[in-house]
């Protein structure tokens, strides 16, 4: 055991955030606190660290370990450099340095006269290897090996923290925390202010440290990948789980209908005995066995299973976009510099309605300036902006919630945007944000940062444009959130611009990518597994022509050998093999079957996805020439829409599987030859 929650408790005013709540932590492990929004994560995580003190129950360390915490927001006005801040923080990994050489002086003086106390040599054995496994001797490569895998470049290390953003002194947070190396990590949502790139470094980070890690995250990629134990905050109290947060989702659903069984069970035994009760309780012959009866009803009261709150899954439809025309948006030419920094050059992009996007790449690539672009609120060096039809723009960013009025109630911040709406209207546009009841009446100065988020994005969706652009919408909202926002996002009928670190939202929300990197913009046409895929192909092909264009430098004199070798073989017979051609023939094609595997993966998604969508068109063209669709006019935009969608997603399928199985045929046909 690291760290116990013993029987916690902790209420403001009327409403208990836990009861009893129960949490042990050993060595190595890995765990995700998950919970309804409001439930008490953060809290939890305060009162862990001290920062909060609970009513009841107590927090229990192992003996001298050490604990490091990342707050959801944190602010660095240091003028100290980026690599010296960091590398201070590293106080208990520096002290155990210097208190080796004091012990290390200690014994050489012991040595000279008498025996070393035991003592001694135990306490110096102690720290020694504690201060070489936390890379006391390696500090300042770590510190840079963190920071670069965090997403800073080597020009940055000697800059003041104090230049730096909001999102980037995060990193600089955790930077500190990661070197520390601490017993035990807290942390408060990790991945926000941080890209894909980043999140899958912070991924393989956490899996492999030997510490102790408790996260709050809304990010399910991030905590299938890399957690082992889940801790849910379920009716004040704390359910364990073994497993990533799919494995936990699994069991809660397989609990949730042992529970249901048993409540139903218990309900209908209740109904029975009351029945009888009510029956014969005021009957002389009956009155004790009634009597038994009432006491059984209220022990089984007592024992009632009490089903854990529901998650909140409220549907809303958005109103549509103006209809704009096919095309949305057109960059021809595109170069954009700063200084004698070019980010993109000479590079074309069209954008089409139903287009989902996403922008991926590193920090500072260029992402978020090409989304301004996108906007028109940057202009470029070189090139020209193209808006289609009825094309209008909306765009949500962090920064957009310091547009919210500060004075305003949440229902008065939505009246703003859309006055023509009833009440009723408004309150479910605001449901669908999870402002529930006396929510819509909190004042936005008390909002939280995930509450203020989720107004925001309510206010730009109340009247979406056809083109929407969204960087990092997910940040500060919790799963819930996210699954109202993808779900809105999957139906939205026009064009989206995405830049997101939740992979779970990529996938789910996205039916292109932009990659940009290395100052080049490369456009795929298929979803981020497809980007995924061709990402791996291209490596592994520019790896193998790598190879090829690479001899060995004994190549000349092996060829000489081989030569001298085949002429001296005997001849073998036309059709008959020998075993070292057998086993070279197995070996080659076992490792055709290796670099095929992922072509051949995809093929077979391919395929299926092409089967279903093709089915569904052949459907929706039957169904668009019914009479009783045209009537129904909501009914019919929906199914043209959906036509749309299609009728652009099919044909870079199609050519998705021609371009696949004419790879594998190649292939085949030279790795066989």
């Amino acid at each position: 055991m690291i760290l116990l929650v013993d029987k916690i408790e902790k209420s403001f005013g009327a409403r208990t955030l836990f009861s009893g709540a129960t949490l042990q932590i050993n060595a190595g492990e890995r765990y995700a606190l998950v919970g309804p929004n409001g439930a008490g994560k953060t809290t939890l995580l305060k009162i862990i660290m001290g920062i909060d003190s609970p009513d009841a129950g107590s927090i229990t360390f192992a003996k001298d370990a050490n604990v490091g915490y990342l707050e959801q927001e944190t602010k660095l006005a240091s003028d100290t450099t980026i690599i010296q801040e960091v590398m201070d923080a590293a106080i208990e990994i520096k002290s155990m340095g210097e208190r080796a050489e004091e012990l290390q002086l200690k014994i050489a003086e012991a040595g000279e006269s008498v025996d070393v106390p035991r003592a001694l040599l135990d306490e110096y054995g102690h720290v020694q290897d504690r201060f070489e496994r936390l890379g006391g001797y390696e500090l300042e490569s770590n510190a840079r090996q963190i920071l670069a895998g965090l997403g800073f470049k080597p020009s940055d290390f000697d800059q003041p923290c104090s230049e730096f953003s909001g999102g980037w002194q995060m990193r600089i947070a955790l930077a500190k925390l990661f070197l520390r190396h601490p017993d035990v990590l807290l942390l408060d949502e990790p991945t926000n202010h941080l890209d894909l790139e980043s999140v899958q470094w912070l991924r393989g980070f956490i899996s492999a440290y030997e510490g102790a890690v408790l996260i709050v995250s809304h990010d399910r990629a991030f905590m299938d990948a890399c957690v082992d134990h889940v801790a849910a905050l379920e009716n004040r109290r704390i359910t364990t789980y073994t497993g990533n947060y799919s494995s936990y989702l699994k069991q809660r659903e397989d609990n949730l209908e042992q529970m249901r069984a048993k409540r139903a069970a218990q309900e209908r035994e209740i109904a029975h005995m009351q029945v009888f009760v009510d029956k014969f309780r005021y009957k002389p012959t009956k009155a004790a066995q009634a009597q038994e009866r009432m006491r059984r009803i209220e022990q089984i009261k007592s024992e009632l299973v009490i089903l854990p709150e529901g998650h909140k899954h409220v549907h809303f439809k958005f109103p549509d976009p103006p209809r704009s025309g096919d095309m949305v948006i057109k960059l021809e030419g595109l170069t954009k510099r700063f200084g004698s920094k070019t980010l993109y050059e000479n590079a074309d992009l069209t954008l089409y309605r139903g287009d989902r996007v996403a922008l991926v790449g590193p920090n500072g690539a260029g992402k978020s300036t090409l989304l301004k672009l996108l906007l028109g609120k940057e202009a470029p060096s070189e090139g020209t902006r193209e808006l289609g039809v009825n094309v209008g723009v909306a765009y949500y960013a962090q920064h957009q919630l310091e547009g919210l009025n500060e004075a305003n109630t949440v229902l008065q911040e939505i009246d703003s945007v859309a006055p023509t709406w009833t009440v009723p209207q408004q309150r479910s546009l605001l449901g669908a944000f999870l402002f529930a009841g006396d929510d819509v009446d909190k004042r936005v100065g008390v909002l939280s940062g995930g509450e203020r988020a989720r107004l925001a994005l309510a206010k730009m969706l109340v009247a979406p444009e056809a083109l929407l652009c969204l960087d990092e919408p997910t940040n500060h909202l919790d799963i819930d959130s996210v699954d109202m926002l993808e779900e809105a996002l999957k139906n939205f009928p026009g064009t989206i611009v995405l830049i997101s670190h939740d992979e779970h939202l990529v996938r789910s929300v996205a039916n292109r990518v932009v990659d940009i990197r290395d100052g080049k913009m490369t456009v795929y046409d298929g979803d981020y597994e497809y980007y995924l895929f061709k990402r791996e192909d291209l490596a592994q092909r520019a790896a193998a022509a790598a190879a090829a264009n690479t001899p060995g430098p004994s190549a000349p004199a092996k060829s000489a050998v081989a030569e001298r070798s085949a002429d001296a073989a005997p001849a073998v017979r036309e059709g008959k093999k020998t075993k070292e051609q057998k086993r070279a023939e197995a070996a080659a094609r076992a490792e055709l079957n290796r670099r095929l595997k992922g072509t051949k993966d995809r093929l077979k998604k391919v395929e299926a996805a092409l089967e279903v969508k093709r089915a569904r068109y052949d459907e929706l063209m039957a169904l668009m020439a019914s009479e009783e669709l045209y009537a129904d006019q909501d009914k019919f935009n929906e199914a043209l829409a959906e036509y749309n969608a299609l009728k652009q997603e099919l044909p870079g399928l199609e050519d998705e599987w021609l371009e696949l199985s004419t790879t594998i045929e190649e292939e085949t046909a030279r790795g066989l030859a």
